[in-house]
C-alpha cells in the first residue's frame, strides 16, 4: 500500500498496489504493520456501508467527541464519492481546514481520517456505495455535526445543481465567530 499524507494533519490517501495476471489481481487493502508504521490507529470495532441512490447525495458532516472519537478508514466499493474531512481539533495546525478527495471503485483508493475529524461525502453517481472501517462503535450522544454548506467553511461540492441531502443533516449548525462551539445543538433523529 502507498500511503501519501493529506492535506489535514494524520490524514492519509492510500493506493492499494495491485499484483496482476492473466486471472486480474490481487492487493491489499489492509495491513496492520503498514498502518502502524504510519501511527494509524489499527482498532476496528465497527464497518458500515452506505449507498447513495442518487448522484449529489452529501452525507455528514459527522464526528464523535472523546472518548467515543473515531479513526475511519473510508474505501468507495460502487461508483464515485469526494470524500471529504474538515479537522475539528481546536489545537490542531489544521484546524477548519477542509480536504476532499474522490475515491471510486476503479481506482480502489482509500482516505484515512484520525480522530476529530468530521467526515462526510457526495456522491458523485448514481449508485456509489462506501464503506468505511470505524475505530469505535456510534454513541448518539457523542456524535457532532457541522452543516455540509457552512461558509466558514467553504467545501467545494462538485455537483450544486441536485443536491440531496437529509433534514438531519440540514439542521447542523454553523460555525460561529468563534470556531466550533463546545456543546453544539444536536438534531433528532439516528444516525444519517
Amino acid at each position: 500500500m502507498i500511503f501519501t499524507p493529506g492535506a489535514v494533519a494524520g490524514s492519509f490517501l492510500i493506493e492499494v498496489e495491485p499484483i496482476s495476471d492473466e486471472r486480474g489481481f490481487f492487493a491489499r487493502a489492509w495491513c496492520e504493520d503498514d498502518f502502524r508504521a504510519k501511527g494509524v490507529d489499527v482498532r476496528c470495532l465497527q464497518v458500515n456501508v452506505s449507498y447513495n441512490r442518487l448522484r449529489g447525495t452529501i452525507r455528514g458532516l459527522h464526528w464523535q467527541v472523546a472518548p467515543f472519537d473515531e479513526t475511519k478508514l473510508v474505501r468507495c466499493t460502487a461508483g464515485s464519492v469526494l470524500d471529504v474531512l474538515v479537522d475539528v481539533r481546536p489545537g490542531s495546525p489544521t484546524y477548519l481546514r477542509w480536504q476532499g478527495v474522490t475515491l471510486s471503485a476503479t481506482r480502489r483508493n482509500m482516505l484515512f481520517l484520525p480522530a476529530g475529524c468530521a467526515h462526510g461525502y457526495q456522491a458523485l453517481e448514481d449508485g456509489s456505495e462506501v464503506s468505511y472501517q470505524v475505530s469505535h462503535r456510534y454513541v448518539s450522544g457523542a456524535e457532532r455535526g457541522l452543516r455540509w454548506d457552512d461558509p466558514a467553511i467553504g467545501i467545494e461540492w462538485p455537483i450544486t445543481d441536485q443536491v440531496i441531502v437529509s433534514a438531519k443533516d440540514r439542521e447542523w449548525p454553523l460555525l460561529g465567530p468563534e470556531g466550533l462551539p463546545a456543546e453544539p445543538r444536536r438534531p433528532t433523529g439516528g444516525r444519517a
